[in-house]
């Protein structure tokens, strides 16, 4: 008979590569399958149908991101691709991993310290120094002097140091208080208002001659020399804040910035006077602890930090509006 016959090696040869083949094609016939069930099939069993009408008003648990995900790459949907698209990029950001309940707990919230705050020593020096700061480019005088006496309570317990080196900054405050506050106030609402009135009354100093009374001096020229202090106090409290751990202690860093913002205004005997008081500034741990008592080194460098920054702007937009209105030579 012509033909091929099948021996029995052959016959077991094709058995053993039809039957892995036909293994595959089937569970991938099955895989396919259930993924389009599961597509179009609802979520509740047979058995559970006949309770739906008693579950209409409830809405359905919402499906885990991370399985929405996945049934979208399952079945080619996932936003922004394309069947037959080798590389795809959904077009918006896939769902997050942390549910709302657990970012409080990755991101936590650091408190602020208790200086900070509406009671503590740099949180009363803070706001009225804020509030001065007027939107239209002004600096509100009666705020600007609140800041200063709260400034001056938190100085006040480094003794006469600081009233030496500022030229007695209590007087000056008090002199200026007299005016925003006595009868010509409507005219010292604000450091413009109080220039432009000044200078249209004949009240200020001619250049670089100082008053008989210092008393009687213009609200500009005693603003002035706030100004000159408020510099000085301003760099003194940056420095002890972001000092170098081991560096140069608050007396160093005080007296440099005494050199930069008031010694240029001071006779020599005054200047060798009030560097060696200085000197004898409380340490920087100290200053510290006076800031923010209780508090560790860091939170109260970080505290201090943003004091002198709210001092920074102050000084800033005073020394803009000194320049503006020509009173940087009164005194």
């Amino acid at each position: 008979v012509m033909g091929v016959s099948l021996t029995s090696p052959a016959l077991g040869r094709w058995f053993c590569h039809a039957i892995p083949f036909a293994i595959l094609t089937l569970t991938l016939l099955f895989l396919y399958t259930s993924v389009r069930l599961f597509h179009e099939w609802p979520l509740v069993l047979p058995a559970q149908r006949s309770q739906q009408s008693s579950l209409l008003e409830l809405e359905p648990p919402s499906p885990s991101p991370v399985l929405t995900a996945l049934l979208q790459i399952t079945s080619g949907t996932l936003t922004g691709c394309r069947p037959g698209v080798q590389s795809c990029n959904p077009e918006g950001p896939l769902p997050s991993q942390i549910g709302p309940e657990l970012t409080a707990l990755v991101v936590p919230e650091k408190e602020e310290p208790p200086c900070l705050g509406p009671q503590g020593v740099l949180g009363r020096m803070m706001s009225p120094f804020l509030a001065c700061l007027s939107p239209e480019g002004d600096v509100e005088l009666s705020p600007y002097l609140a800041g200063w006496r709260e400034l001056l309570r938190f100085l006040t317990p480094l003794g006469s140091v600081f009233a030496f080196a500022t030229s007695e900054a209590f007087v000056k405050v008090t002199a200026l208080e007299s005016c925003v506050h006595g009868p010509d106030a409507s005219h010292y609402a604000s450091l413009a208002t109080m220039a432009t009135w000044e200078r249209q009354a004949g009240l200020l100093e001619r250049p670089g001659t100082a008053p008989r009374d210092p008393a009687r001096a213009s609200g500009s020229r005693t603003l002035l020399l706030l100004h000159r202090a408020l510099r000085w106090s301003q760099l003194c409290l940056h420095r002890v804040a972001t000092g170098t751990l081991g560096g140069p202690d608050a007396g160093v860093q005080c007296g440099d910035a005494y050199s930069i913002a008031l010694a240029e205004h001071h006779p020599w005997l005054i200047r060798q006077a009030a560097r060696l008081a200085i000197l004898a500034l409380p340490s920087r741990g100290h200053l510290l602890q006076l800031a923010c008592p209780g508090t560790r080194e860091a939170d109260a460098r970080m505290a201090l930090a943003r004091a002198a920054r709210v001092l920074e702007d102050v000084y800033n937009r005073t020394q803009s509006l000194l320049t503006r209105y020509g009173l940087l030579q009164l005194a």
